[in-house]
């Protein structure tokens, strides 16, 4: 998807300041087991490096680093993989809110990571089913309804913009 000179990019959305608090406290975790034998501790060093491992493996496959919008439809990038969304699949776009989002789905499940830099994965939802999500904030959603396929929500930077850029 990426052959066409008129595409935008946007970045993932910076992190909303509850999601930056959690994931700093999450960051925090594998520092403290590594330095507990510093002040006394036995702490095996194994689990801080499972979850460095876990950490990275959530960074570069789960949490996607931009979204650009071409004429023939999305291309999501994460850092190991590249994943498009033809314009043809893409029957409606829109901003969402947190009130509408919860009207939307229903009670909701999150299958995947989350906490760490934002919530990835997938979004069981009692009222949609199953939704594709990559969101880094509490606001600023864009609701991406797919023809016959799973809708998509995620927080682009400048979501506005995003829309528009997608809806021309």
């Amino acid at each position: 998807m990426s052959d066409e000179t008129n595409a935008e990019s946007f970045r993932l959305a910076p992190m909303s300041a509850m999601i930056r608090t959690v994931t700093l406290l999450l960051l925090a975790l594998p520092a403290v087991l590594l330095a507990a034998p510093l002040f006394g501790e036995r702490v095996p060093a194994e689990p801080a490096l499972v979850i460095i491992a876990v950490y990275a493996w959530i960074w570069l496959r789960f949490r996607p680093s931009r979204f650009v919008v071409h004429r023939s439809g999305i291309e999501v990038c994460w850092p190991l993989k590249r994943r498009g969304i033809p314009r043809r699949d893409i029957s409606n776009v829109r901003l969402i809110d947190g009130e509408e989002l919860k009207t939307e789905t229903g009670w909701c499940v999150r299958v995947g990571s989350g906490g760490l830099w934002g919530g990835f994965g997938w979004l069981w939802t009692r009222r949609r089913g199953v939704v594709q999500m990559y969101v880094s904030r509490t606001d600023g959603y864009v609701w991406i309804e797919r023809s016959g396929k799973r809708p998509w929500l995620i927080t682009p930077e400048q979501p506005e913009a995003f829309v528009r850029a997608l809806t021309r």
